[in-house]
């Protein structure tokens, strides 16, 4: 049974961190609807003065950050004592779990295109130790398909095999069509299952959906994807619901207001981290 599109958001341009310009697509108000997908920002400007101010260093618990880097460059650095930059095509994915300090720093280039996730972790998992990985470019496949490219940035498409995180499985595309093109993916039926816009118009399971628009579709088996007549670049992401209660404080997402409030303690008395600091 083909997909059909369940709910779609359209994101709005606002400011985070130190003052970085970018499109808000998913956040509290999508929580129960895009579950286990918490956030989805993109950045997509021209001018460094729209971003070059970064994120400063801030907490994180209780979820995954994963950001593509299309265009463009991001510097990390975390109080697991991990530096490390990507550029154009190239990931981070930093698991928060029990807690973690981090800056994100965005140099000036000529575009800055690019996409940041929260992944939310299962309650039996919230205070897993952190981590960080980077996925570069040799790290991801690029699979021709019907028109255009697939990069898998990780979990499987058919018999390819992409970056594994610990917890949720994640099937996270890159999908890159031409102009006046179809291509239809095999989805697994129960999955939780979203398309997002990146640049260009597209169908989406027969219906147009605007750029930086996501949507949310029923369970089925596949579903259509159509460009029209400029070239698209879409994210097509695939997860499990969890279906957990939800309680989100700024940057941590845990499952009570208790939970929140303790994290928020243990920053003010400085024993929110519970991994060794290693500058």
């Amino acid at each position: 049974m083909k997909r059909k599109i369940k709910d779609r958001v359209t994101g709005f341009r606002t400011k985070d961190g130190a003052g970085v310009n970018l499109v808000r697509v998913l956040g509290h108000n999508t929580i129960e609807t895009f579950d286990p997908i918490l956030m989805l920002d993109s950045f997509d400007s021209t001018n460094p003065d729209e971003y070059t101010a970064g994120f400063p260093m801030h907490p994180h618990r209780g979820i995954e950050t994963i950001s593509l880097v299309v265009r463009g460059h991001m510097v990390h650095r975390d109080s697991l004592g991990h530096e490390d930059g990507i550029s154009d095509g190239e990931v981070q994915w930093m698991t928060a779990g029990s807690g973690i300090l981090h800056e994100e720093k965005l140099p000036a280039s000529d575009k800055l295109l690019g996409v940041q996730l929260w992944l939310n972790m299962p309650k039996k998992d919230k205070m897993a130790a952190p981590e960080y990985h980077s996925i570069k470019k040799n790290d991801i496949k690029e699979i021709p398909i019907d028109g255009g490219i697939l990069r898998l940035i990780s979990g499987n498409y058919k018999e390819y095999e992409g970056f594994k995180g610990k917890y949720l499985p994640l099937d996270y595309y890159h999908i890159m069509l031409k102009a006046n093109n179809k291509f239809t993916i095999e989805t697994e039926e129960n999955k939780s299952v979203l398309v997002f816009l990146l640049s260009g118009d597209a169908k989406v399971t027969d219906e147009i959906v605007r750029e930086k628009t996501a949507v949310k579709l029923t369970e089925g088996d596949s579903l259509d994807i159509e460009s029209l007549n400029e070239d698209i670049q879409i994210l097509f992401i695939s997860s499990d619901k969890l279906d957990e209660p939800v309680s989100w404080g700024g940057p941590i997402v845990m499952n009570t207001k208790e939970e929140i409030q303790q994290a928020f303690d243990e920053l003010r008395n400085g024993s929110f981290l519970k991994e060794k600091v290693d500058y």
